[in-house]
């Protein structure tokens, strides 16, 4: 009895391209709270900056603005405190659904995106440099970030949101693997 292998929408005689799977680890919970911090700065200072143009445009007296502009500038605030509420509410949530990561014998595979996706596999063999960073607000946390270089700069990737450990761990081990995988094509 011969095996029946599933051929491909198209009609013809190919096999179904191989399916990603997602990678095995979800980075740090606190990554959500790093990116929630993160986007309430950020969108603090748009808030910020939106009073103040509604309170000068109401302190002014300038008339000669359409009346469809002072509408929009009266609700310059709300428009901008909504806006931020739901970037540091829902966004971190929703991106540490997506971001994963892992580490085979061979590459290193991430997920990352909250709207569009991207799917990353770097070879270990192309591996150029392996960095640690961590931000002020990473440090207050206990994470990391590492950045995987390669000679292409699409061929790069990063995981944010990993423990800071895991992190310095992950990095040696990944350029001592790249070291000892190393491929002339690099």
């Amino acid at each position: 009895m011969t095996a029946v292998r599933p051929t491909h929408p198209s009609g013809g005689g190919e096999p179904h391209p191989p399916r990603l799977r997602p990678p095995a680890h979800r980075v740090s919970p606190r990554a959500i709270a790093h990116w929630a911090i993160e986007a309430l700065l950020l969108w603090g200072l748009a808030f910020g900056l939106a009073w103040g143009v509604a309170a000068w445009y109401e302190g002014s007296g300038w008339t000669g603005a359409p009346g469809w502009l002072e509408t929009v500038i009266a609700r310059l605030p709300l428009l901008t405190g909504a806006a931020g509420a739901l970037m540091v509410l829902v966004a971190p949530v929703w991106r540490y659904r997506v971001h994963r990561w892992e580490v085979s014998a061979d590459v290193v595979y991430t997920r990352t995106g909250w709207f569009s996706r991207e799917w990353l596999l770097v070879p270990v063999s192309r591996i150029q440099t392996v960095d640690t960073k961590q931000g002020w607000i990473e440090r207050l946390l206990g994470l990391a970030t590492i950045e995987v270089n390669t000679a292409s700069h699409t061929g790069s990737s990063e995981v944010s949101g990993l423990p800071a450990g895991v992190a310095t761990r992950l990095s040696e081990d990944l350029a001592h693997r790249a070291h000892t995988l190393r491929d002339d094509a690099t």
